[in-house]
C-alpha cells in the first residue's frame, strides 16, 4: 500500500526553482479564465424575467427557469473532482484548454437555444467545461509559484473570484438594457477566445510525473453520489417539500453513494481521492471552513437578490452595483491576507473573518425597507472583507497538505465543497425563507380565488405579479408581501449567521496557528521514497 509523505514544504519544481519567469502573468491569464467561470453564476439572475418572458424571451416557467440555474450548478459541482484528478494525469494546461473551449461553444449554444429545454442542456454542458476550468487554474498556480509566494498568488486569485460575483449582476443589466437576453451568454465567447490565445502563448504544461492508473470506480461513485446529493438538495430547496420521496431519498442515497466511495477509496492501491488527507486537521478544518462560509455567503446573497430587486425597487443594473462594496473588499484584503496570516498565524486571521461575516449577516438581520442603502453596502463591505480573509488562509492550507505534483487533488476538493457548499446554503436557507413567507402572507391572500392564492403564496415575485392583476386594490397586497418577506430574510439572515459563528469555532478549535502540520499520507505505491510537503 502507500507510503505516508512527509511535511518539511514543497520545494519549486528543478526547472523553475524560485518559481516561473512568467507567473504573474500567467496568474492574469489564469483569472481570465476564472472570471469567465465565475461571471456565468451570478450573470443569468438578472436575465431571469427577461427568458420568463413570452415576447423577449422563451415564455419559460418557473421550473424551467430554476434548472437553467441548476443543471449549470448541478454539472459543475459533481465534475469538478473528477476534472482535478485528469488534469494532474493528462495535463492541466490541456485541461484548462478543453474547458476553455467547451465553455465557449456551449455559451453560444446558451445564446441562441430557440426553447427553454435548449437553454438548460446547454448550461449543463457550460457547467462541463466550467469543472475543466477552475481546479486547473488553481492547480497551474501552485505549480508555477514558489511555496512563499503561493499564499499571495491565491489571495489574488481569491480576489478575482469576489469581483466576478459582484460584477456578473452589473454586466448583466448593462447588456440586457440595450441587447436580447442572449446577450448575457454572448459576451462570454469573446472572452474565453482572449484567454484560449494567453494560454496556449504562456501557460506551461504540467502534471503529476509518477501518476497513478485512474481510479473509474472511485470517479463514478463521486460522481454519482454528489449529483444525487445536489439534486436533493437543489429540489428541497426549490420546492421546499423536504419530506418529499424524492428529495430525502435523493439525498440519502447520495450520502451512501459518498459513504460507499470513502469505504471503496480506503481499501484500493490507487484511489482517486486518498481519504487518509482527512486526518490531517489543517486539510480537513480548512475544507470544512470553506464549506461553511459559502454556505453563509451564498444563501445571503440568494434572499438579498430579492431584497434589493422586488423589497427596495432597484433595477438589475442598480442591484448589481450595491453588490461593488463586497468585490471592492476582496480585492482590497484578498492580496493582503498572505502577509496577515504570516504575521499573525492563519488561526487568528480566519477566526476575524468568520466574525466580520458574523457580524455582516448579522447586520442583515436587521435590515428593513426603509434602512439607508449605505448602511446596507456596508454590510456587504464587511462581508467581503471577512470572507477575503477566510478564504485565501484556508485554501493554501488545503494546497500546502499536499505534493506540488497533487495539487490538482487539492484544488478540486476545495472547489467541490465550495460550489456544494453554496447550494446546500441556498437550498436550505431558501427552504427556511420560503416557509417562514408562506405562514406570514397567509392571512393576506385568504380571501383570493384559490390559483392566485397559491402563486401568491409560493413567492414575493408571485405575491407582485398577482397585484399587478388586481390594479390599485393590490398596493395592500404588495406592502403585506414586502413586510412577511423582511421577516422571512431576518430568519433567513440568522441562519446564516449561526452557521458563520460556527465556522469561527471550527477554526478556533481545529485549525493549525503556523504552517507546520503533521504528516499527510497521499497514496504513491510506485513512489516509495519521502516527498515532503509543507
Amino acid at each position: 500500500m502507500a507510503n505516508p509523505l512527509s511535511s518539511a514544504g514543497p520545494s519549486a519544481p528543478a526547472e523553475y526553482p524560485d518559481g516561473h519567469p512568467r507567473r504573474w502573468v500567467i496568474l492574469g491569464v489564469l483569472i481570465v479564465s476564472l472570471l469567465v467561470v465565475v461571471l456565468d453564476n451570478t450573470i443569468l439572475n438578472v436575465a431571469m424575467a427577461v427568458i420568463a418572458s413570452p415576447d423577449r424571451g422563451l415564455n419559460a416557467t418557473q421550473s424551467e427557469l430554476a434548472w437553467a440555474i441548476n443543471s449549470y450548478t448541478l454539472v459543475f459541482a459533481s465534475l469538478l473532482f473528477t476534472a482535478g484528478v485528469i488534469g494532474d494525469r493528462y495535463g492541466r494546461r490541456r485541461i484548462l484548454t478543453a474547458g476553455m473551449v467547451l465553455f465557449g461553444l456551449s455559451s453560444l449554444a446558451s445564446a441562441y437555444s430557440q426553447s427553454p429545454d435548449q437553454l438548460i442542456a446547454a448550461r449543463a454542458l457550460m457547467g462541463v467545461g466550467g469543472a475543466l476550468i477552475l481546479p486547473a487554474t488553481l492547480s497551474i498556480i501552485s505549480n508555477v509559484f514558489h511555496p512563499r509566494e503561493r499564499a499571495r498568488a491565491i489571495g489574488i486569485w481569491v480576489s478575482a473570484v469576489g469581483l466576478g460575483m459582484a460584477i456578473g449582476p452589473i454586466t448583466g443589466g448593462a447588456l440586457l438594457e440595450r441587447f436580447w437576453w442572449g446577450s448575457v451568454f454572448l459576451i462570454n465567447v469573446p472572452i474565453v477566445l482572449a484567454g484560449l490565445v494567453a494560454i496556449l502563448a504562456l501557460v506551461p504544461e504540467s502534471r503529476d510525473p509518477a501518476p497513478n492508473r485512474i481510479d473509474i470506480g472511485g470517479v463514478v461513485l463521486s460522481v454519482l453520489g454528489l449529483v444525487s446529493l445536489v439534486y436533493g438538495i437543489i429540489e428541497g430547496g426549490e420546492t421546499g417539500r423536504w419530506g418529499a420521496p424524492w428529495v430525502w431519498g435523493s439525498i440519502v442515497t447520495g450520502v451512501v453513494i459518498l459513504a460507499g466511495f470513502v469505504a471503496y477509496e480506503r481499501r484500493i492501491a490507487f484511489p482517486a481521492l486518498d481519504v487518509r488527507l482527512f486526518t490531517n486537521p489543517r486539510f480537513s478544518t480548512a475544507v470544512g471552513v470553506v464549506g461553511l462560509v459559502f454556505f453563509a455567503a451564498m444563501g445571503a446573497f440568494f434572499f438579498s437578490t430579492f431584497y434589493l430587486q422586488m423589497v427596495r425597487g432597484y433595477s438589475p443594473l442598480a442591484a448589481g452595483a450595491l453588490l461593488l462594496p463586497f468585490a471592492g473588499a476582496q480585492l482590497l484584503f484578498a492580496p493582503r491576507s498572505a502577509a496577515m496570516v504570516a504575521r499573525y498565524g492563519a488561526k487568528k486571521v480566519a477566526v476575524v473573518g468568520m466574525l466580520l461575516t458574523v457580524i455582516a449577516l448579522t447586520g442583515m438581520a436587521t435590515l428593513d425597507a426603509d434602512t439607508p442603502i449605505w448602511l446596507v453596502g456596508a454590510l456587504f463591505f464587511i462581508q467581503g472583507a471577512g470572507m477575503a480573509n477566510v478564504v485565501p488562509p484556508a485554501t493554501e492550507a488545503v494546497i500546502s497538505t499536499l505534493p506540488r505534483q497533487k495539487a490538482g487533488v487539492g484544488s478540486a476538493v476545495t472547489n467541490t465543497v465550495r460550489q456544494v457548499g453554496g447550494a446546500l446554503g441556498v437550498a436550505v436557507l431558501g427552504s427556511l425563507l420560503s416557509s417562514v413567507y408562506r405562514a406570514r402572507i397567509e392571512s393576506s391572500v385568504a380571501d383570493l380565488p384559490a390559483g392566485p392564492r397559491e402563486l401568491a403564496s409560493e413567492s414575493l415575485a408571485g405575491t407582485h405579479a398577482v397585484a399587478a392583476e388586481l390594479g390599485q386594490t393590490g398596493d395592500s397586497l404588495i406592502a403585506a408581501g414586502n413586510t412577511a418577506f423582511i421577516e422571512a430574510m431576518h430568519w433567513a439572515a440568522g441562519g446564516s449567521a449561526l452557521v458563520a459563528v460556527l465556522g469561527a469555532l471550527v477554526v478556533l478549535r481545529w485549525l493549525p496557528g503556523h504552517r507546520s502540520a503533521p504528516a499527510v499520507p497521499v497514496a504513491a505505491p510506485h513512489s516509495p521514497e519521502q516527498v515532503s510537503v509543507s
